[in-house]
């Protein structure tokens, strides 16, 4: 199971979305494996991935405490660089890579199945480009895991728009309502698309939430433009 499959939004919306993550098995293949982890993120980065991550630690984007809410429109869009990122990697955590093209995401497999660093690797995005770009990269689909979306009282469910934000973070540490004031802060020309994004980033600690997406739902808002 992974956190990952819940994102909401009609097959279209996902066409900048592929979120690449690798992981060890305790007991396993987890002995040495976070020099392999490094490097994982360090192949991702030559293909210019949207972002990298480690699921204890964020993403490029992150929270901090000891700041209060209105420093963030004035913080840069970025707080890390990837290499600290990688470097803060010290224990065994899963990494992942958020990428906006499909012809990123299977140049980076290619490398993934070169390297054969022995640890799971698993792929996020709409099952057929998936499939096809893993087979062009010469790797054989071992399984496939699908949500079934959302049951019960659906009526009781934010709108739309602000689903296709709050679900990029499969921990729900995006919350519905704050997507929702960013949605109509840039509406109202108070934040760019590029700020919001952000500002919604850092609130997500596993950092599979993808900017780029983002922005682009946001200036679709914006303008709107579906």
């Amino acid at each position: 199971m992974t956190n990952t499959l819940h994102r909401y939004g009609p097959p279209e919306s996902f066409r900048d979305d592929f979120i690449v993550f690798i992981r060890n098995s305790k007991g396993r293949n987890d002995i040495g494996s976070i020099p392999k982890l490094k490097e994982f993120l360090r192949t991702a980065l030559r293909h210019r991935p949207v972002t990298i991550s480690q699921y204890r630690f964020g993403s490029t984007v992150r929270p901090a405490e000891h700041l209060n809410p209105r420093i963030h429109w004035t913080r840069p869009v970025q707080d890390l660089t990837p290499e600290q990122i990688i470097e803060a990697i010290t224990k065994d955590h899963t990494v992942g890579a958020i990428f906006d093209s499909e012809e990123a995401m299977e140049a980076f497999l290619r490398d993934v199945k070169a390297a054969d660093w022995g640890l799971s690797v698993n792929v996020a995005g709409l099952t057929a480009p998936v499939h096809a770009c893993a087979k062009r990269a010469g790797i054989v689909r071992h399984s496939v895991e699908y949500s079934l979306g959302f049951q019960g009282a659906l009526d009781r469910l934010p709108e739309r728009p602000v689903l296709e934000l709050s679900t990029m973070c499969g921990h729900s540490m995006v919350s519905p309502n704050l997507a929702r004031k960013m949605l109509e802060w840039v509406r109202e020309g108070r934040r760019t698309p590029e700020q919001a994004a952000a500002y919604m980033g850092r609130f997500c600690s596993c950092g599979i939430f993808n900017p780029a997406r983002a922005v682009r739902l946001l200036e679709a808002a914006r303008t709107g433009n579906k």
